[in-house]
């Protein structure tokens, strides 16, 4: 029987049914991966098993130790505040729980690989980059340590040979999808390709889709979804927390 600590993969939820698909196929593909790891998934609303009822059937099942994922891109205010607390107050139910919380996802190299999967998934060429601008189309925040780390991220992106990158936010912040693709074509940018910058389907990359159609973008990416850059970093972080990071059960 394996003694390494458990991985909890938690995700926000949706309403939408293709948002828990497709976090249930990422986990699923990260499981194939590292034979024997026990992965689990767990939701902070709007869909089942929520984060205390997964932790309570882990301590159910003898599991004292679990390494805690959170499923987002940027360290704004789910993974500041909302995955803590549940983690928290799970913890304080269940004795002898130990619960390490890993890094957020982003930013890493295996996600602008996953971009880059999506993007020649929907036709681009390394020969197109050089007439292509892309916009980073992230779900937005009001965090302004996220919206930072995007545009950062476009700004290192824009090194790797396309013409331009530019950050671009569903919500809570500027610019919109629709007004990025804009300014690239004013700018007189050829081609212009939408890399949405989430993980799974709902409103908000619904949003993104629109915003893309309505400004007549060249390309849209599908989302990152289970690409297989994705699966890999979750078990990148899950490694880099059981070396670093301190359970929630010994700082209380």
């Amino acid at each position: 029987m394996s003694t390494a600590p458990v991985l909890l993969v938690i995700a926000h939820g949706s309403r939408d049914p293709r948002h828990a698909a497709t976090v249930h196929a990422l986990t699923r593909r990260a499981r194939a991966l590292r034979a024997g790891l026990r992965v689990e998934t767990a939701f902070l609303d709007f869909n089942a098993p929520r984060v205390e009822q997964v932790l309570a059937a882990l301590h159910g099942d003898g599991v004292r130790d679990v390494v805690a994922l959170p499923l987002l891109l940027t360290r704004a205010f789910h993974a500041k505040a909302d995955v803590p607390a549940v983690l928290s107050e799970s913890t304080a139910r269940l004795p002898g729980l130990s619960v390490r919380v890993a890094d957020v996802l982003g930013p890493s190299p295996l996600l602008t690989a996953a971009l880059e999967r999506r993007l020649a998934e929907a036709g681009l060429t390394p020969a197109d980059r050089a007439t292509t601008g892309v916009v980073l189309a992230a779900a937005g925040s009001t965090d302004p340590e996220a919206i930072a780390v995007i545009a950062e991220i476009a700004r290192e992106w824009r090194h790797t040979g396309w013409c331009a990158v530019r950050p671009a936010f569903a919500s809570a912040a500027l610019p919109s999808t629709e007004d990025a693709v804009r300014a690239l074509r004013a700018e007189g940018v050829r081609r212009v390709a939408v890399a949405p910058y989430v993980i799974a389907p709902g409103r908000l990359p619904d949003r993104i889709a629109a915003g893309a159609a309505a400004a007549g973008a060249d390309v849209l990416a599908e989302v990152l979804g289970p690409a297989p850059e994705l699966a890999r970093l979750l078990l990148t972080r899950y490694d880099e927390s059981r070396a670093t990071a301190v359970p929630l059960a010994l700082t209380a």
